[in-house]
């Protein structure tokens, strides 16, 4: 794989004017969150098939220049990941979505393993217990991410603390959980015969040429080394087992594997039609909350009319990502940052560095007529 620096070079020289457009509107907001608002990090913009704009600005850490090749912890994108997977088992008959996890896992031992099904475990309705809960240290870190060894295996997690003590009755309500997620892994690995970090590796790192990105093990959680995070007072963030995340939050990769997926998932090479509407009907009873990811319609600023956005966000020891993209457009915007303290905004408030962003890169100003 090329580095993204000379593939930017290669995929921009066709259309230089149109990329030297975009920079002149995006560059400034940049420019302006790194010096008001903390942003040291990423902004990616890829159309069609390839990457358009791309800026590194800020330190990965003290004295250490932000790169856009760099690889990323990437928390709760892997959701997303996740969700894709079940969504291709779908596709292909072996998992029904108002199935309960029974069916598939006859022996997890949840009280509720009957009536929590794959489609609550993809929208946090099920119910069950929150890591969030578990005893927190000084730091106020919960012990369910400090695990070490077989403590924090991500299957032995889902047949062992979320099957415990449901925090709610299933179907009830909406409670953001890293254990439906791990349920979903644990899953995936019965119905295919595969560990979660193969299938990755099968079917969207192999096919999508993606080198870099894969699935941090309880055992070695420190490896590949990642760009550091640190907390909204600037301090280094948690030393956290990333492995213990698994298939909710335990993937890395760089910014350049992140836009790889998001073209394929636009393009459907990952994903037939029927399947990725499926997967992006947001539920305006929970916020538009879709399967993995978040998809509602939007007025940006300057677009003539609504556009569809596809919204995944992740956050873990200090680290900020968005990854947003509108299928109708076949665009993505990818925003890493380090910092905690970066706000990135609400799109639905219509304002915030996220909104700005967005509606620079999807709502070009109208050009002049020909004299």
């Amino acid at each position: 794989m090329k580095p993204l620096a000379a593939l930017l070079l290669a995929l921009l020289a066709p259309g230089a004017a149109s990329a030297a457009t975009l920079a002149g509107r995006l560059d400034p907001l940049i420019e302006s969150a790194h010096r008001s608002a903390h942003f040291d990090g990423i902004a990616l913009v890829g159309t069609g098939d390839g990457i358009v704009y791309a800026r590194a600005i800020g330190e990965e850490a003290p004295g250490v220049p932000m790169r856009l090749d760099s690889v990323w912890r990437l928390a709760s994108l892997t959701k997303q990941i996740t969700a894709l997977l079940v969504m291709q088992e779908v596709a292909a008959g072996r998992i029904a979505l108002d199935s309960p996890v029974s069916r598939y896992w006859p022996a997890w031992p949840s009280p509720y393993a009957r009536q929590i099904t794959i489609r609550m475990l993809l929208k946090h309705m099920s119910g069950l217990a929150d890591p969030e809960d578990s005893p927190k240290d000084a730091q106020g870190i919960p012990a369910f991410y400090r695990a070490q060894g077989a403590q924090a295996s991500p299957m032995r997690s889902a047949a062992g603390y979320c099957a415990r003590r449901p925090r709610a009755v299933p179907g009830t309500g909406y409670h953001y959980n890293n254990c439906d997620y791990l349920v979903l892994g644990a899953i995936l690995q019965i119905v295919t015969g595969r560990a979660y970090g193969d299938l990755v590796q099968q079917r969207l790192a192999a096919p999508l040429g993606l080198e870099r990105f894969g699935l941090f093990p309880p055992a070695h959680p420190d490896s590949p080394a990642t760009v550091p995070g640190y907390d909204a007072g600037g301090r280094p963030g948690p030393r956290l087992n990333l492995g213990a995340y698994g298939a909710a939050g335990g993937l890395y990769g760089t910014p350049e594997d992140i836009w790889r997926i998001d073209r394929a998932l636009m393009m459907g090479s990952l994903l037939d039609p029927a399947a990725s509407t499926e997967m992006w009907r947001g539920d305006p009873s929970i916020g538009m909350t879709a399967l993995g990811a978040w998809s509602y319609t939007v007025a940006l600023s300057g677009c003539a009319a609504p556009i569809g956005l596809v919204e995944r966000r992740g956050a873990i020891g200090g680290i900020q990502i968005r990854n947003f993209f509108a299928p109708s457009a076949g665009t993505a915007i990818i925003l890493l940052t380090n910092r905690a303290a970066v706000d990135f905004g609400e799109i639905w408030q219509a304002k915030g560095l996220s909104y700005d962003i967005l509606s620079a890169a999807l709502c070009p100003p109208a050009t002049a007529p020909d004299p």
